[in-house]
C-alpha cells in the first residue's frame, strides 16, 4: 500500500492469481485518476488479504477478480468485511447477494424486466431439452450461478455437448439473436443518476460480448426504453448504490431485459463516460 491510510481502497486479484498481473495495474490508475482529482487518497490491496476497520475510509471491490474460482474464500472476506463494520462503496450483503446470479429470478419476481431464466443444481440433456421447450427457442444459453468473464457459458442446442458446460450449479437462458447484432448495452449509474452507457458487440460467430473475446465496445446514448428498463431493475432493488452496472439486451419480445446487474466488479467504462468519471468519484465521496 502506498498510504498509510488511504480514504479509498480498491480489492485487487490475489496474488497468487499470475494471469491477472498485468491487467489489473491500468484499470487501477484509470479509477484512482478522478477519486485523486477529488483529493482523496487512493490504495489497493489483494481482495484475499485481510482488511481491519480504520485502516481505510472506504473499500471498494472494483478490480476483485477472480473470486468466482475461491467462492467459499470470497463470501468468508464479505463476512469479515461485513462483521468488522468496514464501510464498501456497496454494502457487504448487497455483494453476497448479487454474487450468485440467482438474484435474477429474484428481481424479476419485483417486476424488473429480467431475460427468462432457469436455475437449476446441475446442467443436463433434459434440462436442456425443457428449456428450448418453454423458451420456445432452438439454442438456450448455460453459465453457472457464481462466474465471471463468461466462464462456463455454453451455448447449446439439440443433443447438446456439454463438455465445456457448468459443472455444479447454473442457469439456463434462451439464446438471443440481438448479442451479435446491436449487442449488449450497459448502463452506468453512481449514487443512482445515470452517467453512460455502451454497447459491447460480439464478433461473428461469438456470442460472449467481453473485449478479451473479441466484442467490440462503443460508447451509445440510451434510448428512453433502455433507461426505464434500467430505473424498472434499481426500483425493484429498492436500495441505494453507490455504483452500478445494468447490461440489457433485446429480448425475444424486443423489449430491454436485464442479462445481469453488476454491483461488485464491473468494468466501469470510465474512458466512455463525458466526465471522466467525476459523477463516479463524486459517489465514492460521498459514501465516506
Amino acid at each position: 500500500m502506498s498510504t498509510h491510510r488511504p480514504d479509498v481502497l480498491i480489492l485487487v486479484p490475489a496474488a497468487d492469481e499470475p494471469r491477472f498481473a498485468q491487467s489489473w495495474p491500468p484499470l487501477f490508475e484509470r479509477l484512482a485518476a478522478p477519486l485523486r482529482a477529488l483529493g482523496l487518497t487512493v490504495a489497493s490491496r489483494a481482495w484475499t488479504d485481510p482488511v481491519s476497520a480504520g485502516e481505510q475510509g472506504i473499500v471498494l471491490p472494483l478490480l476483485s477478480w477472480g473470486y468466482h474460482h475461491r467462492e467459499p474464500e470470497w463470501y468468508r472476506r464479505l463476512d469479515a468485511l461485513e462483521t468488522a463494520g468496514m464501510r464498501t462503496a456497496n454494502p457487504p450483503g448487497l455483494l453476497r447477494w448479487n454474487t450468485a446470479k440467482t438474484y435474477l429470478s429474484e428481481l424479476a419476481a419485483k417486476g424488473a424486466p429480467v431475460v427468462p431464466t432457469i436455475t437449476l443444481d446441475r446442467v443436463t440433456p433434459e434440462a436442456v431439452a425443457e428449456a428450448r421447450e418453454r423458451f420456445q427457442v432452438d439454442q438456450v444459453v448455460a453459465k453457472p450461478q457464481v462466474s465471471g468473464g463468461s466462464h462456463q457459458t455454453v451455448k447449446l442446442g439439440r443433443d447438446p455437448d456439454l463438455t465445456h458446460a457448468p459443472t455444479g450449479p447454473a442457469l439456463i437462458q434462451p439464446f438471443l439473436p440481438a448479442v451479435g447484432e446491436e449487442g449488449e448495452l450497459s448502463l452506468f449509474f453512481f449514487d443512482g443518476a445515470f452517467s453512460h452507457a455502451v454497447t459491447k458487440v460480439a464478433v461473428p460467430g461469438d456470442f460472449r460480448v467481453q473485449p478479451q473475446y473479441g466484442g467490440k465496445v462503443s460508447e451509445i446514448a440510451p434510448e428512453p426504453e433502455a433507461l426505464h428498463a434500467a430505473r424498472m431493475v434499481l426500483d425493484a432493488l429498492d436500495q441505494p448504490l453507490t455504483y452500478a452496472r445494468i447490461d440489457l439486451i433485446r429480448g425475444l419480445d424486443h423489449t430491454p431485459q436485464l442479462m445481469e446487474l453488476e454491483i461488485i466488479e464491473p468494468d466501469l467504462f470510465l474512458q466512455h463516460a463525458h466526465d471522466h468519471g467525476a459523477a463516479f468519484a463524486a459517489a465514492v465521496k460521498a459514501a465516506l
